[in-house]
């Protein structure tokens, strides 16, 4: 025997409550806005986190910068302290420790230049100039045309890449 079993319908209608047209696009003016809103503050953290890296990437140069700067102003005075000695290893006969002062100044000097180190270059004649030279004393002038100008150099200036960071000592005419 076979049963049948009678399908019942077990949906219910619903009615369905509708929308006027000023209702959904008020739903769709909000949910815009609210997109708007999210794009907004998007873009403006992805400008700030990007401010950051190019701040953050510039001072780790200007900290590697200036590290090298304190090492190097450490060793300007061995640097004169070797042309010192050259000098006077030229004034005698010892031709071997000449040459071996000598290696050992160049070796240094190649590896500050590597690093970014410059002598300035100052002589007798030039524009004496405040911001780049440190005027030690004055004299008269042995000529006229040296008023005002360098008449001579007492110690030597230096830089590291493009900032000074010991002005050459010099002897300005009055």
């Amino acid at each position: 025997m076979a049963k049948t079993n009678p399908k019942k319908s077990t949906t219910k209608t619903v009615p369905k409550k509708k929308d006027s047209s000023s209702d959904f696009q008020k739903k769709i003016d909000e949910l815009q806005s609210s997109v708007d809103k999210e794009k907004d503050q998007y873009l403006r953290l992805f400008a700030e986190f990007e401010n950051y890296k190019k701040r953050t990437s510039k001072e780790r140069i200007d900290l590697f910068k200036t590290a090298a700067q304190e090492l190097v102003t450490a060793l300007l005075p061995v640097v004169d302290d070797f042309e010192r000695a050259l000098v006077e290893l030229k004034k005698s006969d010892d031709a071997d420790q000449q040459q071996g002062v000598e290696l050992i100044y160049n070796k240094l000097s190649d590896t500050l230049r590597n690093q970014g180190l410059s002598q300035m270059e100052v002589g007798q004649g030039d524009d004496f100039d405040a911001e780049l030279h440190e005027a030690i004393t004055q004299i008269p002038a042995p000529e006229e045309k040296l008023k005002g100008k360098i008449v001579d150099v007492v110690g030597t200036g230096y830089k590291l890449g493009d900032k000074i960071i010991r002005y050459p000592k010099v002897v300005v005419g009055n």
